[in-house]
């Protein structure tokens, strides 16, 4: 793990524990607010879609909220999603003290693509399998691209953002990954051309640069505030 992984993953765990002893329950305050089971009493198995369109796992009525802003191109979130994210899930999302909320910022028509792709499932933990996939095996989907003819990539300028979208997964193996991970071409490749998704992608990244301060990827929110990590 390199320093700004290690500084992340830290932060956010010392936050989330000093946060948590606070409140050693995740009750809502609220006494309108409808109770929440957890799966076998284990949150993580939870996952629900939130308004600004993030899947959010865990107890959506925790005391910590953390959400990471990621982009399905960027190493650095890839190390995170290894190193960091596993110790957070373990140690307090599973507990039902924190929730963790991972919010798409597209960067470039790969990461719109494989965003495409982890979202085909839905509100569902196999939408995190996905996107912790996309990170794991991430080297290899830009091989591919660095093996495909300019003259090709260059052809994508032409298409409509769906017919992009669809190319570069193609390009990027991302379709036959997907289908050996249980979801099957036709409908990857509907989701592929979804444009109210597509549109929302958008709409989250303008959301995001509009409300908060995104130098870069992953950006950390705990409870609603950016979190100052350093390298």
């Amino acid at each position: 793990m390199n320093k700004f992984s290690f500084a992340v993953a830290a932060s956010l765990l010392v936050l989330s524990a000093s946060a948590c002893k606070k409140e050693p329950t995740a009750a809502n305050d609220s006494p309108s607010a409808a109770p929440v089971q957890a799966p076998n009493g284990d949150w993580s198995k939870l996952v629900s879609q939130t308004s600004e369109g993030g899947m959010l796992m865990g107890n959506p009525q925790a005391k910590v909220k953390i959400v990471e802003f990621g982009s399905m191109s960027c190493s650095h979130c890839a190390e995170f999603s290894k190193e960091g994210e596993p110790k957070l899930v373990e140690n307090y999302v599973k507990t039902g003290n924190v929730s963790f909320e991972f919010r798409n910022f597209v960067r470039d028509p790969l990461d719109i693509s494989a965003s495409l792709i982890t979202r085909c499932v839905g509100a569902t933990p196999q939408f995190f399998d996905l996107t912790n996939g996309i990170y794991a095996d991430q080297k290899s989907f830009f091989d591919r691209l660095q093996a495909v003819p300019q003259q090709q990539l260059a052809a994508l300028q032409g298409m409509t953002p769906a017919q992009q979208f669809t190319k570069m997964a193609q390009f990027a193996g991302l379709q036959e990954w997907a289908a050996q991970r249980g979801v099957p071409s036709g409908k990857s490749s509907q989701c592929l051309t979804n444009q109210a998704e597509i549109d929302k992608l958008v709409q989250m990244v303008s959301d995001a640069s509009s409300q908060y301060t995104i130098e870069g990827t992953p950006t950390f929110l705990l409870n609603g505030e950016v979190v100052e990590i350093t390298a």
